[in-house]
């Protein structure tokens, strides 16, 4: 019994195998006679047109046979020479509508198209023939019936026949931007009314249809004319619409495109908006923490090459940025905050010494005007919070204010930077670093008044000898002394104060030694010392009058005191530091000249 069931099941099967081969032979059969119809003489562009064609078409019409139907299709594509399929395009694309539903008519199609591209790249002769019989709006027409023909049809087969149409085109008529346009627009047609695309074979073919007028272009500012472009990205998800972004800063890296106009910024940043703010509602803490880095400091990349020489364009393009930025969320503003605020100072800089409010309508772009947006920017990264950050960027604000000779403004800075120090960095590392920022950049200040310079120096001190550590408060105190003696022509000189600054540090340094030696047993190298001592020798050389060389030889004599103590801990790199300090003391000496005569009495 089993047997007979066995044997029932195998005879469809056999029948599927012979119908196969026959096919298969019948189908080797038909293409030999068309290759050799193709080849005979008397068939001409004009019989091809009137008689082969129609009548082939008709027989591969009629047959109803979906596989041979493919078959054929494409036989008649790779047979018969470029031309002739050029110039019968409508009765060709006439017949793949009324294919059985089950015929990849995709595949026809884009052979069809890759072989008429090639056609046209190999002999650019003939493009005017593709002008000429309106081939792109009759291959467009024909898309469009076929994906209305069959209903069925997944996205992804459509929106893959019009990648074959794109590629088509970019290759046959790159100049026809408003083909491009008109091929994406069909794709957002097809895409309406669907949820986000989650098919990520589809997805892949929408990445691969907005990638190549990137890949043709090179410039992403002629695909910024593309209005379709964003529409059609509106319906990737989230996920590939970052990728998608990405794509689109690398093209312009890649190309050192200089996207120049407010508007053009403004349609590049609703591109690239999975980047600088969350589209579907996930919260910034999900991300993948490296992805995310990766990401925003490909935005801030591209913030530094959006560049316009006019002054007024450039605040625009400034203002377009902020705007997004700003709704990008408190995470992402430690990365776009400093490329914007550097954009905006750059400008400040090109505009130094314009200043004046000039009358009319159009408010020009004025360093006040830049300074008041720079201000309101930083304050955003409160909101990180990022003190750390803010601070060093007031103070290159306060720097450039400098330069600009604005003196309320450059207070304004310094007062923030300060107000930040005080309430916002707590962790004694940064305040160290942070303390030694806003002395470098206040010694650089010229604009400032005896009044407003005393106080800031005097904050800065006052900051410095209150530091956690003893040797930090030491060395930021030494630090301080550059404040009251700026080696310029016109620059500050007072050299008590200065006095006063390495007195105290010293008196500092002596109390760290002394809490060493409580708390370890031991008071620790003399590198602070030294230090010192160097800062003496500097202002010495200087000409600072309050600066002795019996000064230098009582620090010197300290020194060696401390070195040979019991209680110092033995340590290479002071006692090398200390031996060439000394060394250089011997060379001024030997030198002759002033300065020999200076150094004369000290004693090494």
């Amino acid at each position: 019994m089993a047997s007979v069931h066995l044997h029932a099941r195998k005879e469809p099967v056999r029948l599927k195998e012979k119908l196969d081969k026959e096919r298969s032979e019948l189908r080797d059969l038909v293409g030999k006679n068309l290759h050799v119809l193709s080849q005979i003489e008397g068939v001409d562009l004009e019989m091809y047109k009137d008689v082969v064609l129609p009548r082939v078409l008709e027989q591969v019409v009629n047959c109803k046979d979906e596989i041979a139907q493919y078959y054929l299709m494409d036989c008649i594509i790779q047979v018969f020479p470029d031309e002739y399929h050029l110039q019968t395009l409508e009765t060709l694309l006439g017949a793949c509508p009324q294919l059985q539903p089950a015929v990849d008519v995709k595949t026809v199609l884009s052979r069809l198209m890759e072989r008429l591209s090639n056609y046209a790249d190999s002999s650019p002769e003939v493009l005017p023939d593709f002008l000429q019989v309106e081939a792109f709006a009759k291959l467009s027409s024909a898309i469009g019936k076929v994906i209305e023909a069959q209903v069925d049809m997944p996205v992804v087969g459509a929106i893959s026949l019009y990648v074959s149409l794109l590629t088509f085109t970019l290759r046959v008529h790159p100049d026809r931007l408003d083909y491009v346009d008109q091929i994406l627009g069909a794709c957002v047609k097809k895409l309406s009314g669907k949820a986000k695309l989650e098919d990520s074979k589809a997805t892949k073919q929408v990445v691969a249809l907005l990638s190549a007028p990137l890949e043709k272009y090179t410039d992403i500012v002629t695909v910024l004319t593309l209005s379709n472009y964003p529409r059609v990205m509106d319906h990737l998800d989230a996920g590939t619409n970052k990728i998608m972004a990405t794509i689109i800063i690398e093209s312009i890296m890649k190309n050192d495109t200089c996207v120049s106009t407010a508007d053009k910024v403004e349609v590049l940043f609703e591109l690239i908006k999975g980047l600088i703010k969350e589209l579907d509602g996930t919260a910034t803490d999900e991300l993948d923490e490296e992805d995310f880095k990766e990401e925003q400091n490909s935005v801030a990349r591209l913030i530094h090459v959006l560049y316009n020489d006019e002054p007024e364009e450039m605040l625009k393009i400034i203002c377009t940025v902020r705007k997004h930025i700003m709704a990008g969320g408190p995470k992402r503003l430690t990365f776009t905050v400093p490329p914007l605020s550097f954009s905006a100072l750059k400008l400040v800089r090109r505009l130094q010494g314009q200043d004046g409010d000039v009358a009319g309508e159009e408010v020009p772009a004025t360093p006040k005007k830049i300074f008041k947006l720079l201000n309101e920017t930083i304050e955003a990264l409160s909101s990180v919070p990022s003190p750390e950050l803010a601070l060093r960027l007031y103070l290159q604000c306060a720097e450039a204010a400098n330069d600009c000779e604005l003196e309320p403004i450059a207070y304004e800075f310094f007062t923030q930077a300060f107000v930040l120090y005080e309430e916002e960095v707590a962790d004694s590392k940064a305040q160290v670093t942070a303390i030694h920022l806003i002395i470098g950049t206040l010694q650089k200040m010229t604009v400032f008044g005896v009044e407003n310079r005393d106080t800031l120096t005097h904050k800065a001190t006052g900051y410095s000898a209150k530091l956690l550590k003893k040797p930090d408060q030491c060395r930021a105190v030494y630090a301080c002394s550059h404040l009251f003696w700026v080696d310029d022509q016109d620059g500050i000189k007072d050299g008590e104060r200065v006095l006063l600054c390495l007195k105290r540090s010293l008196r500092i340094a002596n109390a760290a030694q002394q809490q060493a030696n409580v708390t370890r047993g031991s008071s620790g190298p003399v590198t602070l010392f030294v230090e010192i001592l160097n800062k003496y020798l500097y202002f010495f050389e200087k000409g600072n009058p309050q600066i002795t060389s019996s000064a230098i030889q009582s620090l010197i004599e300290l020194i060696k005191t401390e070195m040979q103590s019991d209680t110092t801990t033995p340590d290479k790199a002071s006692d090398a530091f200390f031996s060439s300090t000394l060394r250089y003391v011997q060379f001024q000496k030997q030198k002759g000249g002033l300065m020999g005569e200076k150094y004369g009495p000290i004693k090494v």
